[in-house]
């Protein structure tokens, strides 16, 4: 999909030939101004390179130039070498853009763990990496990709003329813990770096953190926000606008979860507070077996009552509520409904489980898929 990034950015992507595949795996976005930026990333204490890196620049608080992701190598787990490798490419796109210091280019890893980065390989690609830059985002969203079967890419206009444009890769080791996945939003929205850095958090909390494919999480996660601060903005018009931005590019994820069929919304309503609704809606999305469940289109309630019951959210249990597809089939108590009928309905690509945990007025939502058997296949012969 071709979308146009913000003003104030260029983007590409190219092969360096990390995969054997022979599919694009470099990607960078650039910007000739400083930029404005916040990161939320992984919270594994098995961390690549480029995530403590960022970490160190984003905790000195100065601004950026750009990021550059490779895929296909994940750069963890490979000791000093990686540190080093990681710093080469880092250095090798700061130098090709004539950029005065090699902190200015943020870093990306994405692939299998503990194999070290052909760096060379990287070297020899930067100068057609940096050629190719432009305005078109489609290289760089397919550039990131793993065994994602899709580019996921979002945006949203505001009332003002700003942009904002998110790209995001995810597909597999995907669970809520900080980020869960690479997502790089950007934007021309005039937002300073303050700002970017109180929204960021929150925003990733409600929806990159609300999704699980199969509760593993990535040493590689992080989650960006970048602002080349071009048009001026409506603040709260933004937060919104961001917040809708990278809600789609969560759902895109879900989606297309590794062997996923189905993509599973869990809403949760009536809690005391939004961190319980979340909590409950995460432990359902990502049940076993109730991904199981749905997989198989069976109207099995009572999974999906056992996970809330395990979240800890308080509810009422008298008055908790359970609907499937826009059914209730359960209100303290089991509820008659037509199984077969349902069973039809839960065939759809998307299923929708509604719980109302009757303790209070706060919502939450989390995002999934189902368990199929072609995710074994696909995690069975990953590296081999």
């Amino acid at each position: 999909m071709a979308v146009r990034v913000p003003m104030g950015f260029e983007i590409a992507g190219v092969k360096a030939g990390l995969k054997a595949s022979g599919r694009p795996d470099l990607g960078l976005v650039y910007s000739p101004y400083p930029l404005a930026w916040a990161l939320m990333s992984t919270d594994n204490v098995v961390k690549a390179p480029c995530v403590s890196r960022n970490r160190s620049r984003f905790t000195s608080g100065a601004a950026v130039r750009g990021i550059v992701v490779n895929s296909g190598n994940a750069n963890c787990a490979t000791g000093e070498r990686g540190i080093w490798d990681n710093e080469d490419m880092a250095g090798a796109v700061a130098s090709a853009l004539a950029l005065a210091r090699v902190q200015d280019m943020l870093t990306a890893s994405t692939g299998v763990i503990g194999q070290p980065l052909p760096v060379d390989q990287v070297r020899e690609a930067v100068p057609a990496l940096t050629s190719a830059l432009g305005q078109d985002s489609a290289p760089f969203a397919d550039a990131i990709l793993t065994t994602d079967t899709v580019s996921k890419q979002a945006g949203a206009t505001l009332r003002g003329g700003s942009r904002i444009v998110g790209i995001a890769k995810g597909s597999g080791m995907i669970h809520p813990s900080m980020a869960t996945m690479l997502a790089f939003v950007l934007t021309d929205a005039d937002v300073g770096q303050d700002d970017l850095r109180a929204l960021w958090p929150g925003i990733v909390e409600r929806t990159f953190n609300q999704v699980t494919i199969d509760g593993d999480t990535s040493t590689n996660d992080m989650a960006l926000v970048l602002s080349s601060r071009q048009i001026g903005a409506d603040r709260e018009e933004f937060a919104a606008a961001l917040e809708e931005v990278a809600a789609k590019l969560a759902r895109k994820v879900a989606r297309d979860g590794e062997g996923a069929t189905k993509l599973v919304t869990v809403h949760v309503s009536g809690a005391r507070s939004g961190a319980e609704a979340r909590a409950a809606a995460r432990t359902v999305a990502g049940s076993t077996l109730v991904k199981a469940a749905v997989h198989g289109a069976d109207p099995n309630w009572g999974r999906i009552l056992a996970a809330v019951g395990r979240s800890g959210a308080v509810s009422d249990l008298a008055n908790l509520r359970i609907g499937l597809q826009g059914e209730t089939v359960y209100r303290g108590t089991v509820l008659p409904f037509d199984a077969a009928a349902l069973s039809e309905k839960l065939q759809a690509e998307e299923v929708l489980i509604e719980i109302d945990l009757a303790a209070g007025d706060a919502l939450g939502d989390a995002w999934g898929c189902d368990l199929s058997a072609e995710y074994v296949h696909i995690n069975a012969d990953y590296t081999t």
